[in-house]
């Protein structure tokens, strides 16, 4: 594969960032595009290892030493072939996903890994930039018609399979734009908008409807979906965040990351908001409580707003720097995470639990918090003081970031007599077909919170799943 000495001849090389005094000021991408030359280094570093275990790291099987071997050797358009053979939206993933792939890669072992994720992303860009991907829709329906509901990107992967397949595809959106928690969760300078609306654009070309504005179960029942449509895909989300329940929790003040986040990209949008109430961290004092992606996403935000100060809360102790023992190759490492936001401003505070919130006149002032540590006792995990002086921490603005519960139970799924699993999600059997006959679901509403490689995974198969119902015969990759 690739150059077969190339792994001992360049180092790895990701994207540079921009200047941070120069991205805070805006909303756009923080990543700058690397040279073709650069890029074919990277591909060239790809072994000839025998056992490809970026596979077995990828929810999507992307046949990563392909397309590796097909820029080193600068066939950029046979790579895109091979980059869509298994992955509808690459240009989504290359920004998005952490990238199991790369810690999975055999190089890993004892050296950087291949640059995956950026070879990804540059190849989709260059294809979309040299013209090379157009709309490409059936020659053939079937007849048959699908209801997709939810446009994230299970729900688009889904669509865009079923539509291969041709049928009739009917994206339904409950908000105004298409494109999920990709368009109302993700921060612009993580992707910026365009990139979902020059895909939407494509899908739209290739035949598929989309219908915004549509609260199914409200706007229009179920009964009627069933009889206007052949079979339905679920792709609602896991949407139910998981709450904090500590004395002080109903001050004004506190907030559940995701409202905020889709009020800032409404904002960044040009959008007027109307929500009541306006969540802004402009001159704030702010707290997030919560380490992952989603904390992460808030506190870019509110350092481009101008918070007065920022402070990012986990619970858990500050991970390693390098893998642990019991964490051993090809295990996605549990080390300490440091996002593009974390250089721009604000600071972290590790194996803190907050025990109160607290404030004058309703309004949140500060929060109290002690120190934990974790532990397992019987296979349950438990969080237990080793202190018990408490801290107090100011805040007038806190932004709750630990995670979703599942599905939002709504008049939907109450009226397809959808079911859950004890984790809250949808229940579906192994080809993630519902009980109710003819209905399937997929991404975070049947895994619960995960990432967006997973998401397009599951579509990809609840798709498969719906075509074979539909036409008897299992014809979907």
């Amino acid at each position: 594969m690739a150059a077969r000495t190339g792994f001992l001849e360049h180092t790895r090389h990701t994207a540079q960032k921009r200047p941070v005094a120069e991205r805070i000021a805006d909303y756009r991408e923080v990543y700058l595009p690397l040279p073709v030359q650069v890029l074919r280094d990277q591909g060239s570093r790809c072994m000839d290892c025998g056992v490809a275990f970026c596979h077995h790291g990828c929810p999507l099987g992307n046949l990563i030493p392909e397309w590796n071997d097909l820029v080193y050797h600068d066939n950029w358009k046979a790579a895109v072939e091979r980059l869509h053979a298994t992955n509808n939206f690459p240009e989504f993933t290359g920004r998005l996903c952490p990238a199991p792939c790369e810690p999975a890669c055999v190089l890993a072992i004892n050296d950087d890994p291949v640059a995956i994720k950026q070879i990804e992303q540059s190849i989709i860009d260059r294809a979309f930039g040299e013209g090379w991907i157009r709309a490409e829709p059936p020659a053939h329906r079937t007849g048959r018609r699908v209801a997709v509901v939810g446009s994230g990107p299970a729900g688009l992967a889904a669509a865009q399979q079923l539509n291969r397949a041709g049928h009739r595809v009917t994206v339904f959106e409950r908000s105004d734009r298409i494109g999920g928690l990709l368009r109302y969760g993700i921060p612009d300078f993580k992707m910026e908008k365009w990139v979902i609306d020059r895909r939407v654009d494509l899908l739209e070309a290739e035949g598929i409807t989309f219908e915004t504005g549509y609260d199914i179960g409200i706007d229009v029942s179920a009964e009627q979906l069933r009889e206007r449509f052949d079979a339905v895909v679920l792709g609602v989300g896991a949407d139910r965040p998981r709450d904090i329940d500590v004395p002080g929790r109903g001050l004004r003040g506190i907030h559940f990351a995701m409202d905020y986040l889709v009020q800032q990209n409404r904002r960044v949008a040009g959008d007027r908001i109307s929500a009541h109430p306006e969540i802004t961290a402009r001159g704030r004092t702010v707290l997030i409580i919560g380490g992952g992606d989603t904390g992460a996403d808030c506190l870019g935000n509110v350092i481009r707003e101008q918070c007065r100060e920022v402070q990012q809360l986990y619970i858990y102790a500050q991970p390693p720097d390098s893998r642990p023992e019991g964490n051993p190759w090809p295990q996605w490492p549990l080390i300490l995470r440091t996002y593009p936001a974390h250089d721009e401003g604000g600071s972290r505070e590790f194996g803190l639990m907050v025990t109160r919130f607290e404030g004058d006149n309703g309004d949140v002032g500060s929060v109290r918090a002690v120190r934990v540590e974790a532990r397992r006792d019987r296979g349950s995990r438990a969080f237990v003081p080793i202190s018990e002086d408490e801290v107090q921490l100011d805040a007038d603005l806190v932004l709750i970031a630990i995670g979703y519960e599942g599905a939002t139970r709504s008049t939907l799924l109450d009226e397809l007599s959808i079911t859950c699993d004890a984790g809250g999600n949808l229940a579906v059997d192994e080809s993630f077909a519902c009980a109710t006959a003819g209905v399937f679901a997929a991404g975070d509403a049947v895994r619960g919170a995960s990432l967006i490689v997973w998401a397009i995974a599951d579509g990809r198969a609840a798709a498969r799943s719906c075509d074979a119902y539909l036409t008897g015969s299992v014809r979907l990759p």
